[in-house]
């Protein structure tokens, strides 16, 4: 299973040019988010992998200074709170 994972964003990657592809959020799109997953941790975590990206790489996020430290951060729609580090540069500057 893991291997038609890993077929099926290989066959995304060919089939649909960059161009007409959604814009993702974060730093490192979905799709290399979860092919990496996979192929490093196996199938039910690159599942889950893509089940997050999906649920959260949707809309409805935001992007805050934490009054705190003063760090860039976004808050994903599950409520999850992610870095700099992790979005992408598109939607900070």
């Amino acid at each position: 299973m893991k291997y038609l994972i890993l077929l099926i964003i290989r066959l995304y990657w060919i089939l649909i040019p960059q161009s007409k592809r959604k814009k993702c959020i974060f730093k490192k799109s979905c799709s290399h988010y979860v092919f990496e997953t996979t192929q490093k941790e196996g199938f039910i975590k690159g599942l889950k992998a893509f089940q997050f990206r999906y649920k959260n790489c949707r809309g409805n996020f935001s992007i805050f200074q934490n009054p705190i430290d003063n760090k860039i951060q976004m808050i994903l729609p599950s409520q999850t709170i992610i870095d700099r580090e992790e979005i992408a540069e598109r939607l900070i500057k």
